[in-house]
């Protein structure tokens, strides 16, 4: 489900702990259909995950009493575990620009990741600023050939608290409002020999007059199979500025590798709610709160398939449209690079059956 929203100016220091508490502040309208808050929480919440787990060999996993964790990689691609070149060029055979249009096998990736221990429904966070031309989905590095000290990631992040069950969990990303310096990064870091400084992020001037949100996600269990995922942004620039926020919830592709191997299913329930269908997990309920207008946020569908179109240009192998074309349809950006042509309104009503990865 995606809310977007306008955030007023608040002056933060970019020090651990100064992002502001509380909830949402009401405001005057801004004429987008959001108020104009200082910060913010979303809160995705009941979700059921199952205490034991069954393999495919029949096999149960002891059921450990808690739930879910942080178990989602924040980097995926560029793997050796997802690596089948011919060659062994793992860094060339799924590159960044590759891991939005891919579907991984053995693991998944994203920001503020939770899953449940066999890693087949996962949470994690996407951010939009508006001036991207991909959602920030996962962390942005360097590969071993493209950074002047070897592979090097190029984000601010923090794991600031959490306890052993993971009852609770507390994380923090500074997410830049300007468009993200990828190719800038690339460049100047690989220009620069061994005995040179590496080219950070700062470095970059993308943080200048403290231009960026403080986003935390918080993670609290109110038993093994209830968790809250609750969202909090603070603006820390001088102006007004526009964050898309998208928590997104998700199932592992384990169903294109074998035939005739079971699909889960995540769908559209009447009474507001996604139903989450899971052959292994049982049948699940996701939840989401109110926006700070006190609308309930849009859920967006998608296939967690391999986008072919983007890659290879070969006929797409699903009717279901990538996450950046879902978000171009209700933002419309010309910044937005969604690969694949956005379906007829006539294809669009035949998407409802096999949605696989859903974003709130």
């Amino acid at each position: 489900m995606c809310r977007s929203c306008n955030f007023a100016a608040s002056r933060v220091q970019p020090g651990v702990g100064a992002a502001s508490r509380g909830t949402w502040r009401s405001g005057p309208s801004n004429g987008e259909g959001c108020s104009t808050v200082r910060s913010g929480t979303w809160e995705l919440s009941e979700i059921a995950w199952p205490d034991s787990v069954t393999w495919r060999t029949g096999c149960a996993r002891p059921a450990t009493g808690t739930g879910g964790g942080p178990y989602v990689s924040e980097r995926q691609w560029g793997t050796v575990r997802e690596d089948y070149s011919p060659d062994g060029q793992a860094w060339d055979y799924l590159p960044h620009d590759h891991a939005r249009s891919r579907a991984y096998r053995w693991g998944e990736d994203g920001l503020a990741g939770f899953c449940d221990i066999e890693q087949r429904l996962c949470l994690s966070l996407a951010l939009w600023n508006g001036h991207d031309p991909i959602l920030k989905e996962r962390a942005f590095g360097l590969t071993g050939e493209q950074g002047n000290h070897g592979e090097d990631v190029k984000e601010y992040w923090w794991y600031l608290d959490s306890v052993p069950s993971h009852a609770w969990n507390r994380w923090r990303y500074h997410y830049p409002q300007r468009a993200f310096p990828y190719n800038d990064l690339v460049a100047v870091n690989g220009s620069r020999g061994r005995t040179e400084p590496e080219y950070e992020l700062m470095d970059t001037g993308v943080f200048d007059d403290d231009r960026y949100w403080i986003v935390e996600a918080h993670y609290a269990k109110a038993d093994p199979d209830d968790i809250l995922m609750a969202i909090q942004v603070t603006n820390a620039g001088p102006d007004a500025a526009t964050l898309h926020v998208l928590p997104t919830a998700w199932f592992r592709n384990t169903w294109s590798w074998e035939t005739g191997d079971p699909k889960p299913l995540l769908s559209a329930a009447g009474d507001g709610t996604v139903s989450i269908q899971h052959p292994f997990g049982g049948e699940l309920q996701l939840l989401a709160g109110a926006g700070p207008d006190g609308a309930a946020p849009v859920p967006l569908f998608c296939e967690n398939e391999t986008n072919v179109a983007r890659l290879f240009g070969a006929a797409p192998a699903t009717p279901y449209l990538p996450l950046e074309a879902e978000i171009s349809r209700t933002v419309p950006s010309p910044n937005m690079d969604i690969g694949i042509r956005p379906m007829t309104p006539a294809a669009e009503k035949r998407q409802a059956p096999g949605i696989r990865k859903m974003s709130a």
